[in-house]
């Protein structure tokens, strides 16, 4: 045990502690998470224009505030970009996390001074609970890559803006940034492959023991290091390499091709981070859900999938919560959110404590034919082909082929970036949609009445969802391709850049 590990093991089981208290008592933690929002809230325009004075329970703050997205949200956020103060939350936003949005264009998400330790605080409780809970905390003694966005920031009305990876560079601890890599000036290089070369350059020969980034960017670095070196695996280059710290995408179907890149099995965290907000982190073993940050300032609600956008539709606290159920996620945080929908669904594994794991996206699904296929029931099937058939993958989507071929029925096409093909492609489609139909009784029903024909691959070119990401300006850093659409749109960009 180095040094830096030896001193940081007491403050990692006081946060282990303070995690599980509020894991313990988390409807008394949502309900301080409540009132402190109200509290607040009441002296903003929106407060005032919402009458949030008046409103004592979650009751009062559901009949005031309708559910909303950033869009609907917009005139509120424009206000705040314009640099009014007071509007959304008392004072002005620290930061703003630049991403990009639907039909609005580019998102301007706040971060205030009162939301800060939900971001950077969570991310540092994830790894040192996970410390306190094992004893493996080695990585501490070594280098540390954070694969990530830019940390050069623009200013918007006086207000420092950049990606919220980004924005995480500055606000490292000193004692930690010493031990991180890349250097600052190689994470703002912009282009992703060039990017890549210069990180490998800096990197190789260094005592690498902790990474962190999202699934298939990683991948494509270990990828570029094993060329770079010549050595048969990540453990050759970086022997003390043991940490893998990982959200955004689900790891498990990249997990084969990852650890036989590294040389084997490492230990992993996994996190739940959004611009919004840090939402869960992995505090067991993988596999088991992500422990629900109740006490961080974050008020939740969850309304049922099959209700989302409808008139009336339930917005429920955690008390009301049902295990193995999809709901949208609600937060109203002390960044100025109210009631705003992330987006993103999730289904609880656990009620004590409360474990989510991320189902989909709201609007990431497959529904051409009414079957509803979601995020989770794709990833599953994967799996659960890739165990079966053998082979591996880089990445893959999935989208409806409404008009096939004459004399096809009408199906679910899986374009798939193997980087080792199964033997038998066909037989490991015929996997994928009995699987499907295990998960999802419209699709099984749809299959049984002929409506639909089994599920195809179409197996892609190397780097062609790579090739993708780069035609729509996305390559690298923190983001993401989707997995699955209602119509052909990314697949026929797939399709282009095969």
């Amino acid at each position: 045990m180095g040094w830096k590990s030896a001193l940081a093991y007491p403050f990692a089981k006081a946060i282990r502690a303070r995690v599980m208290a509020a894991a313990a008592n988390p409807h008394a933690a949502q309900a301080k998470v409540l009132a402190r929002l109200l509290a607040e809230g009441r002296k903003t325009s929106f407060g005032e224009s919402h009458k949030l004075a008046s409103a004592q329970t979650h009751r009062d703050f559901a009949a005031r505030v309708p559910l909303r997205d950033y869009e609907a949200l917009k005139p509120y956020f424009d206000r705040v970009v314009a640099g009014e103060p007071d509007v959304l939350w008392p004072g002005r936003p620290r930061y703003f996390a630049k991403t990009s949005g639907t039909t609005s264009g580019a998102k301007y998400i706040p971060i205030t001074s009162a939301s800060l330790p939900n971001h950077f605080g969570t991310a540092r409780n994830a790894l040192f609970n996970y410390y306190a809970q094992t004893g493996h905390g080695d990585w501490l003694d070594g280098k540390l890559i954070f694969l990530s966005g830019s940390p050069a920031l623009t200013h918007t009305n006086g207000i420092p803006t950049g990606r919220l990876s980004g924005i995480s560079n500055h606000l490292i601890p000193a004692w930690l940034k010493r031990s991180q890599l890349p250097s600052y000036r190689v994470n703002c290089i912009e282009d992703w492959e060039t990017k890549l070369d210069a990180i490998i350059q800096e990197t190789v020969g260094r005592d690498l023991r902790l990474i962190s980034g999202i699934p298939p960017w990683v991948q494509m670095y270990f990828e570029r290091l094993l060329q770079h070196t010549g050595k048969s695996c990540v453990k050759d280059v970086f022997p003390n390499f043991s940490m893998f710290v990982y959200g955004g995408v689900n790891y498990e179907p990249y997990r084969a091709q990852l650890e036989n890149l590294i040389g084997g099995r490492v230990a992993s965290v996994e996190t739940y981070p959004a611009s919004e907000g840090f939402i869960a982190f992995q505090d067991r073993g993988p596999g088991e859900g992500l422990l629900l940050n109740v006490d961080s300032g974050i008020f939740f609600e969850f309304v049922p999938l099959d209700q989302f956008g409808k008139s009336g539709a339930e917005r429920l606290t955690l008390q009301e919560v049902e295990r193995d159920v999809d709901y949208a996620i609600v937060l109203s945080s002390n960044a100025g959110l109210w009631a705003y929908s992330l987006g993103d669904t999730v289904r609880f594994v656990s009620l004590s404590p409360y474990r989510v794991i991320v189902s989909g996206r709201v609007k990431h699904f497959i529904s051409a034919f009414g079957e509803h296929v979601i995020g989770a029931e794709v990833e599953a099937s994967m799996q659960l082909a890739l165990r079966q058939n053998g082979g591996r993958i880089t990445e893959f989507h999935v989208a409806p082929q409404v008009n096939p071929s004459q004399g096809e029925l009408p199906h679910h096409e899986w374009l798939v970036d193997f980087a080792v093909a199964p033997v038998d492609v066909k037989a490991f489609a015929k996997t994928l949609d009995e699987a499907l139909q295990e998960k999802n009784i419209y699709y099984r029903d749809l299959r049984e009445g002929s409506v639909l024909g089994q599920a195809k691959v179409t197996p892609t070119s190397p780097g062609a969802f790579r090739r993708y990401m780069e035609s729509v300006g996305r390559l690298g850093g923190q983001n993401k391709a989707p997995r699955l659409a209602n119509d052909r749109e990314v697949a026929d960009r797939l399709a282009v850049n095969d």
